[in-house]
């Protein structure tokens, strides 16, 4: 895995965040609204996710401009778009998401349907979670999914984050999965 230092408040940045052997991350900008506006849609982000009202093209670049793109210039780093290696192909996105009600930030990540099963989203995340550690420095990463998300619950858990305890977010009805993992800074750090 190769990586780059943040850079805040470089929305428009094509320089990969993050590199894999099959996988390149960079961060969203409105030249992503197709992609964001297909995936935002996909049955499985409404279900787990939940439904962001994002129907058309300027909806999915306000999207991208008001939460995404902007927890780079806020928090030095948020969700990237996750693309095919080398042909640039957009399949989800994968980073890390700083909610007010939380201490720290949470591991985040979803991908069109059509490209599930292949390992796509443990390689994204595994990287991510390597990127939060020594580059953001990060102590503790959380997860969440719903209690019915059994995929994202067996990755958590794949990547060495564990279950805490059952909460309940704000603007949602059902409380959710909440998974932990903390590094040990006192190796070399």
């Amino acid at each position: 895995m190769t990586r780059s230092d943040p850079t805040p408040g470089d929305v428009a940045s094509c320089a990969p965040v993050v590199e894999t052997a099959r996988l390149v991350l960079r961060r969203l900008s409105t030249a992503d609204a197709d992609f964001i506006l297909a995936l935002l849609n996909e049955p499985s982000f409404i279900r787990y996710i939940g439904d962001r009202g994002v129907r058309t093209r300027d909806a999915a670049c306000a999207y991208i401009s008001d939460r995404l793109a902007s927890s780079y210039g806020v928090h030095g780093f948020g969700l990237y778009r996750v693309e095919l290696k080398p042909e640039g192909i957009p399949i989800g996105i994968c980073g890390f998401v700083k909610r007010d009600v939380l201490e720290h930030a949470d591991i985040g990540f979803a991908f069109l349907e059509s490209f599930w099963s292949r390992g796509f989203a443990h390689e994204s995340a595994a990287a991510v979670l390597e990127y939060g550690r020594d580059v953001l420095r990060f102590r503790r990463i959380l997860g969440i999914t719903t209690q019915d998300n059994g995929s994202s619950t067996r990755l958590l858990e794949k990547l060495g984050l564990q279950f805490e305890r059952l909460v309940r977010l704000p603007g949602l009805e059902d409380p959710r999965r909440l998974f932990s993992l903390s590094f040990d800074r006192s190796e070399g750090a």
